[in-house]
């Protein structure tokens, strides 16, 4: 298992294959190297490597793979649109102690986790509005009293209706700038729909890394409930984590960063141009760089919780700051 000095010396890579040109990745001396047309673009030391994302069509090896699960890089390999369609985990699945502590946790504990992540979540989004001195006195008690509820919950359901409630209210508000209508993510009938899948989708893909780092059933989850394919665990707690890529979005929006011109329209739904990819992917994973020492905590702060039976309480939380 990685330690906090050694995770904070590791990057995430992002390659983009460009259409036209033979497009490889391989090792060469203990560092991943990527190539155009048999010319070196760029190349990195695998001690340096947590996470490589790859958009395009590229040639991989089975050297490739082998040498990335010896080192612990997970590769993710996404469409032109950003959107993943597999992956090659570094995971610890051997780790039978916390799995069997994950399957065991009563229905109390699985509450209790829930509320956990809710709340935190909530009280990042009104750290957001505050930022932006949206947070009125009608808001700060709105949340107040969706707290209150969480707390007072015993039931899942309720528990994703107060959620869901508290996270319309707060995309309505945060991004009225941008003329935000709502939250859709499959239709794609804007451009910042589109942007938050594909923040959300390298979001989710870097904490899945790090759980499965840690041995985790990513779909065992305890707020999201085990549904077919679904990595519920990943998705519960990618939620407190969620304000890094809204803040983005409209710190981006404020820059002038996002340009409609970068979009097509297909079928009535919004398409990033592939030629834009490069630009977008950076923004937001440098977004999630600059926050994975604290993402990287927070996930190890919930093994030691998972694996430590005396512990009553659950104690991590993720704080957004300025």
């Amino acid at each position: 298992m990685i330690s906090a000095p050694d995770f904070k010396e590791k990057q995430i890579l992002f390659v983009q294959s460009e259409r036209g040109s033979e497009n490889r990745i391989k090792f060469n001396n203990d560092n991943l190297v990527f190539l155009k047309d048999n010319v070196i673009v760029n190349q990195l030391s695998c001690h340096k490597i947590f996470a490589v994302f790859i958009a395009g069509d590229i040639s991989i090896t089975s050297v490739l793979i082998e040498k990335c699960v010896k080192y612990g890089i997970s590769l993710c390999l996404l469409k032109s649109n950003l959107e993943l369609y597999a992956e090659i985990a570094s995971r610890a699945e051997g780790n039978y102690l916390l799995r069997n502590k994950q399957y065991k946790n009563s229905p109390e504990g699985e509450l209790d986790l829930a509320k956990c992540v809710v709340k935190n979540k909530i009280n990042n989004q009104l750290a957001l509005l505050r930022m932006e001195k949206k947070a009125d006195e009608a808001i700060e008690v709105a949340v107040k009293g969706a707290v209150a509820k969480t707390e007072a919950t015993n039931d899942g359901q309720e528990l994703l209706g107060i959620e869901g409630n508290m996270t319309k209210t707060f995309f309505r508000l945060y991004f009225s700038e941008l003329g935000w209508q709502r939250r859709m993510p499959r239709t794609k009938f804007d451009p910042y729909n589109v942007l938050l899948d594909i923040g959300y989708t390298f979001l989710f893909n870097y904490v899945d890394a790090l759980l499965r780092l840690h041995g985790f059933d990513t779909y065992k989850g305890f707020y999201h409930k085990l549904f077919f394919q679904r990595k519920s665990l990943t998705c519960d707690i990618v939620e407190p984590f969620r304000c890094i890529i809204d803040r983005q979005l409209l710190k981006s929006f404020n820059l002038k960063q996002i340009s409609e011109k970068d979009f097509k329209i297909m079928s009535g739904r919004y398409v990033l141009e592939y030629s834009k990819s490069q630009k977008y992917a950076e923004i937001f994973l440098g977004a999630i760089t600059d926050r994975k020492e604290e993402i990287f905590s927070y996930v190890k702060d919930f093994y030691r919780h998972i694996m430590n039976k005396e512990r009553k309480h659950v104690d991590f939380s993720y704080k957004i700051a300025d």
